[in-house]
């Protein structure tokens, strides 16, 4: 699964920890997300997509190998 997450922080002007800080996860979570290691839950894809104020499937998209 692709993601804009590390795009969407820039315009927000936050970092890994201010992120991982608003929706409960670890900066680690954020950094594994942002490489394609790891794949959010659905609430917590829901919670990224309410703070950024976008909809999901402007945040995440399905790659070829999904």
């Amino acid at each position: 699964m692709k993601n804009n997450i590390k795009v969407q922080r820039a315009i927000f002007n936050l970092t890994q920890q201010d992120l991982a800080d608003r929706i409960g996860v670890s900066r680690q979570t954020i950094n594994a997300m942002e490489a394609g290691k790891f794949v959010p839950s659905t609430v917590l894809a829901l919670k990224i997509s309410r703070l950024f104020e976008k909809p999901v499937n402007e945040i995440f998209e399905l790659g070829e190998e999904d």
